[in-house]
């Protein structure tokens, strides 16, 4: 397979403050995490979670971007999400130890995260319904980013897709206009072949998106690649925002999970 496992490095109690959804628990949902929290240091192309594997910990990212990847028999892969911290890596652990994820989840730019044993996350889940909250918020967003990739990549060029998930990710490294990806990531990401990615990387470049890309760095041109993109990015960037609001201390989120939703999420089996 084309995944690269790393350890996490364990750095002590974290505060919430980062992780959005962390964020918008009241302050006696959060106690009942807190305790049980590690901050832990995430490298770039450590493998999160691997699809099919038993879940042993809920990450709550505070920075970084790590993308769901969707791997074939046949070795090819593509990116279906990818989540910072608006998100969460193994929250449907809450659904039972029989739901495997069916994508595996990848470090594409590395940062830190909050780390809970799952039995302890699904222990404060079924006490808070703030938690449950915070969890079908999570799923709604998740949901969302699914539908709209896998429409942009039936429809978009493969030029506007890239300058997409070149968007996704400049959204998650606080503002470095250069990013660490070698050709065999944006292949992965985008499931094309790597020729393919020299022809958009040149074309790109050409209108200006893109300054330089060698020795595994990709050097963006923000506004110009925001032209190069497709009508997705600005979709699924405005909603995973009005799902999970920055900055969220002591605010509602916004919640419309109805049967249906959550039907849908455990067959899709996000995450």
């Amino acid at each position: 397979m084309f995944f690269r496992g790393k350890k996490s490095l364990v750095m002590g109690r974290p505060a919430s403050a980062g992780n959005r959804l962390l964020t918008a628990l009241p302050p006696a949902d959060l106690a009942l995490l807190t305790p049980h929290l590690q901050k832990v240091s995430l490298e770039q192309d450590t493998v999160v979670i691997r699809a099919g594997d038993r879940r042993h910990h809920v990450y709550f990212p505070h920075s970084g971007a790590i993308s769901f990847m969707l791997g074939l028999p046949n070795g090819e892969t593509i990116a279906t999400a990818v989540i910072g911290r608006e998100g969460a890596i193994g929250a449907l652990s809450v659904l039972g130890p029989s739901f495997l994820s069916s994508v595996t989840a990848v470090v594409r730019v590395g940062g830190t995260a909050s780390q809970i044993p799952v039995s302890r996350f699904h222990a404060a889940y079924m006490k808070s319904g703030a938690i449950r909250h915070v969890v079908e918020a999570h799923t709604r967003s998740i949901l969302m980013q699914f539908q709209h990739v896998s429409a942009c990549n039936g429809l978009h060029s493969v030029e506007a897709r890239m300058a997409r998930w070149l968007l996704h990710l400049h959204d998650r490294t606080e503002g470095n206009n250069v990013l660490s990806l070698t050709q065999g990531t944006l292949s992965q990401l985008l499931g094309v072949r790597r020729t393919t990615v020299t022809q958009v990387i040149a074309k790109l470049r050409a209108l200006g998106a893109i300054r330089s890309a060698r020795r595994g760095l990709v050097e963006i041109d923000r506004a110009r690649l925001e032209e190069a993109t497709c009508e997705c990015y600005d979709i699924i960037r405005s909603a995973t925002d009005r799902i999970v609001p920055d900055e969220a201390v002591g605010s509602h989120l916004h919640l419309c999970v109805d049967r249906q939703t959550l039907r849908c999420m455990i067959v899709f089996e996000l995450t």
